[in-house]
């Protein structure tokens, strides 16, 4: 009965030796499941992190290149001065040809200084000068400073491309425009010139 009871003792001692190794297999699986769990988890924030800056430098360098095309649009002239100057050069070039009722208004009222200071004992040619030559001359005047205005402002106007911004072309209708302009001017001027030396169109001779 002893040796029985010994051995029971033993077996028991044995089976409690068999479930500690057991505890303590399971205990050392979770450790290294749950530092594989960590082990993991640290990786994965690891590249969060890496996918978070790689995302923050790509809208950054999204911002700076919208940034410097906004830039680059605010810089660039968009023509619209540029057509409207090539436009006024035309007209007032077509103004210098036709008179303008500027020119119109100066030469009634030459005409009209002329009667009043001119009495009426004077001669034919005193008074052909003070009405009408100076009525004349004062028309051929403002025709030509509309023209000089005109040929100033389409020299300004093609000349604009040369002091902007580099590598943009200006617009065919714009030197279209401002080409006529000029032309006008130049046309204009040269009759103003030729009115008010009397080599164009002189007063009549009374002799």
């Amino acid at each position: 009965m002893a040796t029985k009871t010994q051995e029971g003792a033993t077996a028991g001692t044995e089976a409690q030796d068999d479930d500690t190794a057991v505890e303590a297999a399971g205990t050392e699986g979770e450790t290294a499941r749950a530092q594989t769990r960590e082990d993991g988890s640290g990786h994965t924030d690891a590249v969060e992190d890496v996918t978070a800056e790689e995302k923050a430098a790509e809208e950054q360098a999204a911002e700076e290149v919208a940034a410097e095309e906004g830039a680059g649009r605010e810089k660039a002239p968009s023509g619209v001065g540029q057509g409207a100057g090539a436009v006024v050069s035309a007209a007032l070039g077509f103004v210098s040809l036709s008179g303008g009722w500027i020119g119109t208004v100066a030469g009634a009222r030459e005409q009209l200084v002329g009667q009043l200071r001119t009495s009426s004992t004077a001669s034919v040619a005193t008074q052909i000068k003070a009405v009408y030559g100076n009525a004349w001359h004062s028309t051929a005047l403002w025709a030509g400073l509309f023209a000089l205005a005109a040929l100033l402002t389409g020299v300004v106007v093609l000349a604009r491309p040369a002091f902007g911004a580099p590598g943009r072309p200006q617009a065919h209708w714009i030197k279209s425009v401002a080409w006529g302009g000029v032309s006008l001017g130049v046309i204009g001027l040269l009759l103003a010139v030729l009115k008010y030396s009397d080599a164009l169109l002189a007063l009549p001779s009374t002799s």
